[in-house]
């Protein structure tokens, strides 16, 4: 990356200037790193294969593992899985905007795109992500700021030492988080499998699942 400081700002502050600034990256295929409902993450655009890249570089990690996609509708989510039943997307509608992550089955346009068959995705409950998320109106990639076997960093001070000028810009919020990840279930055989449990009870989720169905 380039030796130079990465772009600092504050998101409680200076809101327009952070979304502003994160989707001009986003869009050049830049990588940034923001506060979400959960942990902080590394962000860019799933679609531009050179910010993939440059995400799997910094945090070293394995280019088959598979990462959270923060979505700011539903609109956005129907075009890239295939969910055909009415009573699984107002399931989702129930379960959202909340630090719950879904694994869906993609479509195939998306599928072939992405070189994957099924992803994660979340609308976060977090001001600044529901802000950037209109604007860029696309997925958004989330995935925890750590070198790939390291714990993750929650704390903008370590984030800053560890990763200043390995990408364009560090966004925060003074703002106390969750400072757990997300509860991660997968719906791609049908009903809810835990994958991760996170600040969201499985069993809360189930119940409002088995309620639709």
């Amino acid at each position: 990356m380039t030796e130079l400081l990465s772009r600092v700002i504050n998101t409680d502050e200076h809101s327009r200037e952070a979304v502003a600034l994160a989707q001009k990256i986003y869009f050049e295929g830049g990588v940034f790193i923001y506060p979400t409902d959960t942990i902080y993450g590394f962000g860019a655009n799933p679609f531009n294969q050179e910010a993939l890249e440059k995400i799997f570089a910094i945090k070293k990690r394995p280019r088959d593992k598979s990462m959270i996609m923060l979505v700011g509708s539903i609109d956005v989510l129907l075009k890239m899985v295939d969910l055909k039943s009415e009573d699984l997307i107002d399931f989702l509608l129930s379960i959202w905007p909340n630090p719950i992550s879904v694994v869906l089955r993609l479509n195939r346009v998306t599928a072939e795109q992405l070189g994957m068959d099924s992803a994660a995705f979340r609308i976060p409950n977090h001001g600044f992500c529901s802000k950037l998320l209109k604007a860029i109106n696309m997925p958004l990639i989330s995935t925890s700021v750590n070198r790939h076997g390291n714990d993750a960093l929650n704390d903008f001070q370590q984030i800053k030492m560890e990763f200043d000028g390995e990408v364009n810009a560090i966004f925060y919020s003074t703002r106390e988080s969750l400072n757990s990840g997300s509860t991660v279930i997968n719906l791609t055989t049908g009903r809810p499998v835990l994958v991760r449990e996170g600040k969201i009870n499985f069993a809360e989720i189930v119940q409002k699942f088995e309620i639709r169905f």
